[in-house]
C-alpha cells in the first residue's frame, strides 16, 4: 500500500503496525555531543514511526533513529500536546532512501485488529447511532475530521461529522449499502484511528451511520483521546434518518 503523510497534521497514513520497540534517537544537529536517547515505537510505518520518548522535540527537526547496526535520518512531522494524554509522542518521517530500522517487522506483520467491546461482549447492535437505540450506551459528539472507507480496492474520501465510541456519521461522494462490511480510517484533531465498521443506514444518499466492528489494536486509547476532546460538542438529539432503498435495489441488480 502506498504510503502518505496527511499535510496538515503530519499523520502517517497507510499501512500502520502497532508494535513497540526499543530504538534510539538524536537530534542531528546534536549528534556527537552527547549520548542518545532512549525511546518506543508506537507505531511503525514504511516511511515513519510514531514514538515516545521522554525528551521533547519540536516539529521540523531532524534526528537519527538508529536500532542495532540500522539508521535512518528522519523529520520529526508532528508532536503530541504536552497538556494531552498523549504527551511525549512524537511522529518522524523518513528523509532519505533505503531501509528504516524496523522494515523487518513490517514484512513480518500485518495490522491487528481486535472487537470493539461493550460490558465484556462484543457489541453488536448500533447503540450508539440509531435514532431509536439506547443512547446512554455512548454519547456522541460532533466533530471535523477525515474519513477514509476502503472497501477492497476501492478508496473513498469523505469526511466525519459526529462520532462515538462505538461508531460515527460520515460523509461520502460514493456510498455502500446498509450491511457492507469495510475498513474506516478516521484523520481527526491530531490522530489517525482504523477501524472495521459496517453500515447501519443512510442519510439522504450521502450520509452513512456506521458501527464499528473491530479497532486496530493499540488504536483503542486514541479513539479515547479524541472523544475526551469533544466532550462539549455533544450531540442531543437526532435527526430524522431517510434510508435510501430505489437506489440500493438498482445497484443491487
Amino acid at each position: 500500500m502506498e504510503s502518505a503523510t496527511h499535510a496538515e497534521n503530519g499523520l502517517l497514513t497507510g499501512k500502520l503496525v502497532h508494535i513497540a520497540i526499543p530504538v534510539r534517537w538524536s537530534p542531528v544537529a546534536d549528534q556527537g555531543r552527547g549520548p542518545a536517547e532512549m525511546a518506543c515505537t508506537y507505531d511503525i510505518h514504511p516511511r515513519g514511526a510514531r514514538l515516545l520518548s521522554a525528551r521533547e522535540v519540536r516539529v521540523g527537526e531532524l534526528v537519527t533513529i538508529e536500532r542495532g547496526r540500522n539508521k535512518a535520518v528522519c523529520q520529526v512531522v508532528w508532536t503530541a500536546d504536552r497538556n494531552s494524554a498523549l504527551r511525549g509522542q512524537f511522529t518522524v518521517q523518513c528523509v532519505e532512501g533505503g531501509k528504516t530500522p524496523w522494515e523487518e517487522e513490517l514484512r513480518r506483520m500485518e495490522e491487528q485488529y481486535q472487537p470493539v467491546i461493550l460490558d465484556g461482549r462484543k457489541h453488536t447492535a448500533a447503540a450508539s447511532i440509531r435514532p431509536d437505540a439506547n443512547r446512554r450506551r455512548g454519547p456522541r459528539f460532533f466533530v471535523e475530521g477525515e474519513a477514509e472507507v476502503i472497501d477492497g480496492a476501492q478508496r473513498v474520501e469523505g469526511a466525519v461529522q459526529q462520532i462515538s465510541e462505538f461508531g460515527a456519521r460520515i460523509t461520502a461522494t460514493d456510498v455502500l449499502r446498509p450491511g457492507s462490511d469495510f475498513r474506516l480510517v478516521l484523520n481527526v484533531l491530531d490522530v489517525s484511528v482504523a477501524l472495521k465498521a459496517r453500515v447501519k443506514y443512510l442519510m439522504d444518499n450521502l450520509g452513512m451511520g456506521v458501527e464499528f466492528q473491530e479497532i486496530r489494536r493499540g488504536d483503542r486509547p486514541l479513539l479515547s483521546y479524541v472523544l475526551s476532546k469533544l466532550r462539549t460538542r455533544k450531540v442531543d438529539e437526532f435527526p430524522p434518518v431517510e434510508v435510501v432503498v430505489e437506489g440500493l435495489m438498482a445497484a443491487a441488480g
